[in-house]
């Protein structure tokens, strides 16, 4: 059943950074900026704006790690009407896939990078790339056909 998240940063040059996003069946990825900042102030609108643009159907459950960008988790649990759970620092699961996901050879920028500069748009082409490579786990189909299968 698809709409169970993993939630990750990528950073750029600081304080710049990208939220992102792997649906953990299909492997599909929304990628959200993160350009003043790193702060729970922060995060929590972009990640509900993120999360609410997604299909009701893929709004069950968001796992995140034990970082101050989460602090908010509770209100954003209340505005987007999806549950987070967090990982202590000894639990590395999702921070396995989200890493698998992150940085595969090319789109997003390298750490060096001023993500401040770069805007949703470019985000999404970035992820439109990243859901188009077929993958291995969601049987060698895109994330995106693979997402879309879930939903029907």
């Amino acid at each position: 059943m698809p709409g169970h998240w993993e939630g990750d940063l990528v950073f750029g040059r600081r304080p710049s950074a990208v939220g992102t996003l792997v649906e953990r069946r299909s492997r599909y990825v929304p990628l959200l900026p993160l350009a003043d900042g790193l702060t729970a102030e922060r995060m929590r609108p972009a990640l509900t704006t993120a999360i609410l643009g997604l299909p009701e159907q893929l709004r069950r459950s968001l796992t995140w790690d034990h970082g101050r960008e989460m602090a908010e988790h509770t209100q954003f649990t209340i505005d987007a009407g999806v549950q987070v759970y967090t990982l202590g620092p000894t639990q590395s699961l999702a921070a396995r896939h989200q890493r698998e996901h992150q940085r595969p050879a090319g789109p997003i920028p390298p750490k060096s990078a001023d993500l401040r500069q770069v805007d949703q748009a470019a985000l999404d082409a970035i992820a439109a790339e990243l859901n188009g490579r077929p993958r291995q786990p969601p049987g060698f189909k895109t994330p995106s056909q693979a997402l879309a299968e879930g939903l029907h």
